[in-house]
């Protein structure tokens, strides 16, 4: 039998620092950013976009103590194509700057620009950029929206100019998995040598998938916030990417899953943004049994309900009495408090939680 084959690692690029913080009414204090900063990184997450220098000397201020906590993962700036945005930048102290370049003509009139200036901007732009970064990243802004022979000459022009890494951004999300896999797949013939990342909005709720069917059709990275937080309806998800990835036959990430919990409950704190129950991965719901053929089931075989153990990101099974609960939950449940029940009162506890008290 042949050996398998190694599994390719993606990249994962979290920008709840930048797109995050640019959700409506998020406000990260200084200390929040540290905190969440150190987190990720003790998690293995490769790269931290940390914010937007052009927002101001505070903005500066919150980068440069990031880049000062002397993490492992690459730090990197986002940028408008300006000169001074690189200047300010390079003050921060970052690993990585991420130049943001309109392709769509809907972008490109409420910009009042053109693609001639678009272009100009690459030749200009990025040569000094290589000079004050290690690494330097261009975005495709709305990517999903531009006619596809001039984007692939924008893929083309990125290359020849030296980036190391070309962003495509679904920017109001109305892409699907079918057409973010064919992008990629026209973007890596024209460029075959330059490294992709997908940048997913949830506008239709499938930023998650199609990041994953971007980086199963070849890129080599995914912009990522925790808890999906971002303008609108958000981002693609760092814990369901970690997750999926976590469990792909083809596909890895390096991030450890032990310390999502935590991360997602603090993100969610200091964002003022609660996890909704059912929210996959770490909602309160996730692994919340209340089914009688479900309990039953998943006492003699702990897989039967569940993608993955609940111990793996520190969380555990709960089952829960309720309208749909069976005499086993019932029993079990009841035996872990101590209480010892025969047949028929379990009987009864059943009809009574299934038809509810009568009045009076």
């Amino acid at each position: 039998m042949d050996p398998p084959h190694p599994k390719r690692a993606v990249r994962l690029n979290d920008t709840t620092l930048r797109d995050g913080a640019q959700a409506p009414g998020v406000v990260f204090k200084t200390a929040d950013k540290l905190a969440i900063a150190r987190e990720l990184d003790a998690l293995g997450i490769d790269e931290l976009e940390v914010g937007t220098p052009a927002m101001g000397a505070v903005e500066e201020e919150d980068m440069a103590r990031i880049a000062g906590l002397g993490l492992k993962c690459r730090l990197s700036a986002w940028c408008r194509a300006r000169p001074e945005d690189l200047a300010a930048a390079s003050r921060c102290g970052v690993f990585g700057v991420h130049i943001s370049l309109p392709v769509s003509q809907i972008q490109l009139r409420a910009l009042n620009k053109g693609r001639a200036w678009v272009l100009e901007q690459l030749r200009n732009l990025v040569p000094e950029a290589r000079v004050r970064f290690a690494q330097v990243s261009v975005g495709a802004l709305d990517a999903t929206r531009a006619e596809a022979p001039w984007l692939l000459q924008f893929v083309r022009a990125a290359a020849q100019a030296g980036v190391q890494r070309l962003r495509l951004a679904d920017t109001v999300g109305i892409g699907r998995p079918d057409t973010i896999s064919r992008l990629v797949t026209l973007c890596r013939q024209v460029a075959p040598d330059l490294p992709l990342e997908f940048h997913g909005h949830n506008d239709l709720g499938l930023a998650t998938a199609n990041a994953l069917a971007a980086a199963e059709a070849g890129a080599a990275a995914l912009s990522v916030t925790v808890n999906g937080l971002g303008e609108r309806a958000g981002n693609a998800s760092l814990e369901q990417l970690a997750m999926l990835l976590g469990r792909h036959p083809r596909l890895a990430c390096g991030l450890d899953p032990g310390g999502l919990l935590a991360l997602c409950r603090r993100t969610a704190l200091v964002s003022g943004r609660p996890i909704a129950p059912d929210r996959p991965i770490v909602g309160d719901m996730c692994f919340t049994h209340e089914s009688g053929t479900h309990c039953h089931a998943l006492l003699r075989e702990p897989q039967a309900y569940e993608p993955f153990a609940p111990e793996s990101i520190g969380r555990s099974r709960r089952l829960a009495l309720g309208s749909h609960s069976g005499s086993t939950g019932i029993r079990h449940l009841l035996h872990q408090a101590g209480i010892e029940a025969s047949a028929p009162q379990i009987e009864s506890l059943r009809s009574l939680l299934r038809n509810g008290l009568s009045e009076g």
